[in-house]
């Protein structure tokens, strides 16, 4: 109800009307003489009544106008005006035995839209089926609809055709990549119980270039780091037919073939089955009678998306009764849409009567890691790029004044640790900063505090990528090797290490600041280990053994210790076998066969038992997933798994990769062919 006053002959009337979330003006003319009783300049109720229509549909829309069969597309109901309530609009799909869709959907009061998912079922036609074009209805007001196409399977032989092209493409874009390629082998040896274990070990780490043939600028540090090429994973020394690994054998295995021809190969279908998140078609890889040596011949699995290659197990064919290749299981990730490049690769030779005249094949397990592919990423992480400053006003007394001496030694100190942390990240040995970091931070302030002490500037957590398990301080920067922390039993085993690190720090044991000289790092990444090192004198760490026990006294980890003094006592009985998994790239050895570190931690702990319930270390790989792409790193969730026999605790070994594939986004829609999926092979 509303009231006018006549001043003249007419009166206006003003309204905004609100519905919907929208608001309109309107104006109404009242003439006077509709009120004859009314007197000028008084006040007359009025009553208007407007009626405001319900938004109705204005589209449906979908992801992609086709699918195939046994995937989802995500569809969007659009109104052509906010809801002014909760409004359910009802969807249908026709026919409704091809795809399913929720009856109804609800866009929110307030809202213009909402998504809902439509699903097709997985085809059971046989190669060459007709597409299916569906229609999914929705109504509120009106009725719109979206068409959608079905897509039928193509046939295995256009399917082979697409991976062969996949291939070729891959082929390519790995020339123009130069990633880090870690390989650690471990001999093993069955005894008289059948039980195997390990008898020694290699270790490879290297940058990997497969522009021409296969060739690793190898990091060593004894020696300069030298290129080899090598096509076999054996090389022959001198005149005896001694065997030794080299890298580029295992490098060799991210690649299936490097000219992948239809005419050289058998392939047969074998069947559908999921690798993580990721539908695969199995495929039966073999060598015609007339193709060259050296082919691959195994088995792979192919994405039904893009038809890329993600994993494929098997060997290469034998060029001579001199070359021996080995047989592998090589794993690729999706790191940029539609682009899978090689992560993990996982070798072993158990077969104890294959031999070949005059040597015969040992018997090892290996793990081949890859990462550090978005090298200029990575290393701009740490890069000022076009920074200004202006106007800029300096407010702060302390800031302007001058640093005292104390201070500036302390900021040298941290100027030569903070050029050697960026050194190593950028040549992809120390990962991005992360989560993983922070789980540290939390383990060594947990140290600072119940220790009360007081360190200045604060420290830092990081982790180094490599496998051997090494810690060590860069000034008050504590770094930790990828592979100790996945072979750590339990928090407190990684609080003794943190607490021997942090001892370093706190006794106020210093880093060499000729490290604050840039041109210090002006060196071939190969070198690195040759040109730093944080290795500390044996008087050094025997003061930092000593300050690590008192700070673990004061710790809440001071009852906790048992698993940790067991975990010293793996390291070393298996120092004399596994050396390279034990000898550190930049720090001091955690253990030896005669010594380790924070020796009464392990005296405390009981004798190592073959018992299901000790776990005294766990196998490589148990703990840090990396991503291979930015390096960057995180704790895994496994799930737990009761052991069954004392033989599968496998303490400091190398176990087989399974990884959990998953796809990325994809940044445009992708067509008919790379869609298509293949349901059954042909004859």
């Amino acid at each position: 109800m509303k009231s006018v006053r006549f001043i003249s002959s007419v009166a206006v009337l003003a309204l905004t009307v609100s519905a919907h979330g929208q608001s309109t003006d309107y104006k109404f003319t009242i003439a006077r003489k509709d009120f004859p009783a009314t007197k000028t300049s008084s006040d007359v109720p009025v009553k208007v009544t407007v009626s405001v229509p319900l938004p109705m549909l204005n589209s449906i829309s979908l992801s992609a106008p086709s699918v195939v069969g046994g995937n989802t597309v995500q569809g969007r109901v659009t109104m052509n005006a906010p809801a002014p309530f909760d409004l359910e609009v009802s969807l249908a799909v026709d026919p409704p035995s091809v795809a399913k869709a929720p009856a109804s959907v609800t866009v929110k009061a307030g809202e213009t839209s909402t998504a809902f998912t439509v699903t097709t079922p997985v085809s059971k036609m046989v190669v060459g089926g007709a597409d299916n074009l569906i229609s999914i209805y929705g109504n509120y007001g009106v009725t719109k609809h979206a068409d959608l196409t079905i897509l039928a399977p193509v046939s295995f032989d256009r399917m082979v055709d697409r991976v062969i092209q996949r291939e070729h493409a891959f082929i390519d874009n790995i020339k123009r990549l130069h990633p880090l390629a870690e390989t650690y082998i471990q001999n093993m040896q069955e005894d008289k119980t059948h039980n195997v274990a390990p008898t020694s070990d290699q270790y490879f780490l290297g940058r990997l270039d497969l522009s021409q043939t296969t060739a690793e600028q190898v990091f060593e540090k004894d020696k300069p780091g030298n290129v080899h090429r090598f096509l076999s994973p054996f090389a022959m020394l001198g005149n005896a037919f001694t065997r030794r690994y080299v890298p580029q054998g295992f490098a060799n295995m991210v690649v299936m073939d490097r000219d992948l021809k239809k005419e050289n190969y058998y392939f047969n279908f074998v069947r559908q089955e999921f690798l993580g998140e990721i539908r695969c078609i199995v495929v039966d890889v073999q060598p015609r009678e007339h193709a060259p040596k050296g082919l691959f011949t195994g088995r792979m699995w192919v994405e039904d998306k893009d038809f890329n290659v993600v994993r494929f197990n098997g060997t290469y064919t034998n060029g001579s009764n001199y070359d021996s290749y080995l047989h592998f299981d090589s794993w690729r990730a999706n790191m940029q849409p539609g682009t899978w490049l090689p992560s993990y690769v996982y070798s072993e030779e158990s077969d104890r009567k294959r031999s070949r005249p005059p040597f015969k094949m040992s018997r090892f397990k290996a793990q081949t890691r890859l990462w550090d592919y978005d090298e200029v990423h990575i290393q701009h992480q740490t890069e000022l790029v076009d920074v200004r400053v202006e106007n800029a006003e300096d407010h702060d007394e302390a800031i302007r004044a001058q640093a005292v001496p104390v201070e500036a030694e302390r900021l040298w100190e941290r100027l030569a640790e903070d050029n050697a942390t960026d050194h190593l990240q950028k040549i992809g040995l120390l990962a991005l900063p992360g989560p993983v970091d922070k789980v540290l931070q939390t383990v060594v302030n947990n140290l600072i505090i119940t220790n009360k002490l007081e360190i200045a500037p604060e420290v830092r957590c990081r982790v180094l990528l490599t496998t051997p398990i090494e810690s060590f301080t860069i000034g008050h920067t504590i770094v930790v090797s990828r592979g100790l922390l996945d072979v750590l039993p339990d928090e407190a085993s990684l609080a003794m290490i943190l607490s021997h690190e942090l001892a370093h720090i706190a006794l106020g044991h210093k880093i060499d600041t000729r490290l604050a000289f840039t041109d210090r790092f002006f060196f071939p990444d190969p070198d690195t280990f040759q040109r730093m090192s944080f290795e500390r004198s044996s008087l050094d760490e025997q003061a930092a053994d000593a300050k690590a026990l008192e700070l673990l006294n004061n710790s809440p980890y001071k009852d906790k210790l048992v698993v940790a003094g067991l975990f010293l006592k793996q390291v070393q009985e298996r120092a004399s076998v596994l050396p390279n998994l034990i000898r550190p790239h930049l720090g001091n050895p955690l253990g030896g066969k005669s010594a380790v570190r924070l020796a009464p931690v392990a005296a405390a702990a009981p004798q190592l038992e073959n018992k299901v319930d000790q776990v005294a270390a766990l196998s490589l790989g148990a703990r840090i997933n990396l991503d291979p792409w930015s390096n960057q790193i995180e704790l895994m969730s496994p799930k737990h798994v009761a052991l069954l026999s004392a033989t599968e605790k496998m303490p400091l070994e190398v176990t087989p990769f399974f990884p959990h594939l998953t796809r990325l986004p994809s940044r445009t829609l992708v067509g008919h062919a790379a869609q298509s999926t293949v349901e059954t092979a042909e004859k």
